[in-house]
């Protein structure tokens, strides 16, 4: 007798590259969930009717990726709060035909500082790097860490100055153009996309010490341009954005199943996939 399987997705354009569907299919396993996750490459015009087609035909929960999370936030019916301030979602609920919005991926940020590498917000200086829709997506559960200090720094500061103004009720963010930045952080986030292009950002080599973490926001098999950059300044540690992707992931997870995975070895799972 066939067993049916609740339906997930990722939807993304393009979405063939997607670790998704392999990193769900690792949670499915490691939680003895009856699920199936699949990619699904939607056309870019009318998000909404592609996306209630899926839920229609029984789809229970999908991850939203590039260009899509704006799109995704528009077409909720009801989102999280996270969510309302990140102003984008990439994950979404079909709960008694309404459709509901999260945003995890800055749960997965602070999930994989915490608990792969042992690192505590408390008393810390945080600068983040860029001041698009990447980073207003992580910033709150940033913010609920209580740091010392977050600065967010860009090339044209109003960019800055307007992504600081959303979160004016939460905490007070420092802002500056990449060329202001001279002291030392104890955690510097790249949410910048030099990293897809190998472009080294114009940095002050005083923003890094031997106690600093950097974090990029993006992955990839090798060392990131940005993370060798600031090794090479003697920073303590580098990590890429593999252990975000997996969080968020564990994260949507729950929010669906109710269960929350475990995440270290499917990190080095994925790593192995590269």
């Amino acid at each position: 007798m066939r067993i049916n399987k609740d339906q997930y997705a990722v939807i993304g354009n393009p979405i063939a590259h997607s670790k998704s569907p392999f990193i769900h299919g690792l949670y499915a396993q490691q939680t003895e969930q009856n699920m199936q996750y699949t990619a699904l490459r939607f056309e870019l015009d009318d998000f909404k009717k592609q996306l209630l087609a899926f839920f229609e035909n029984g789809g229970l929960g999908a991850n939203v990726t590039v260009p899509f999370k704006e799109d995704a936030w528009a077409a909720c019916d009801t989102l999280s709060a996270g969510a309302s301030l990140a102003g984008a979602v990439n994950t979404l609920s079909y709960i008694n035909g309404k459709i509901v919005g999260d945003n995890t991926d800055g749960l997965g940020l602070v999930a994989d500082l915490i608990n792969n590498q042992s690192f505590c917000f408390a008393n810390k200086k945080v600068l983040i790097l860029g001041a698009g829709g990447a980073v207003r997506g992580v910033l709150k559960p940033i913010i609920d860490q209580q740091p010392l200090s977050i600065t967010v720094a860009n090339r044209t500061v109003a960019k800055a100055e307007a992504l600081a103004q959303v979160f004016i009720n939460h905490f007070n963010i420092d802002v500056c153009q990449f060329s202001d930045l001279v002291d030392q952080y104890d955690l510097i986030i790249n949410g910048t996309s030099s990293t897809l292009s190998n472009q080294k950002l114009p940095l002050a080599a005083s923003i890094v010490g031997s106690d600093t973490v950097l974090y990029d926001m993006m992955y990839a098999k090798d060392v990131t341009a940005f993370n060798d950059w600031g090794l090479s300044l003697g920073a303590l540690k580098a990590v890429d954005g593999l252990g975000m992707l997996v969080g968020q992931a564990a994260e949507s997870f729950y929010i669906w199943r109710g269960v929350r995975p475990q995440t270290h070895s499917v990190i080095n799972a994925v790593r192995e996939s590269l």
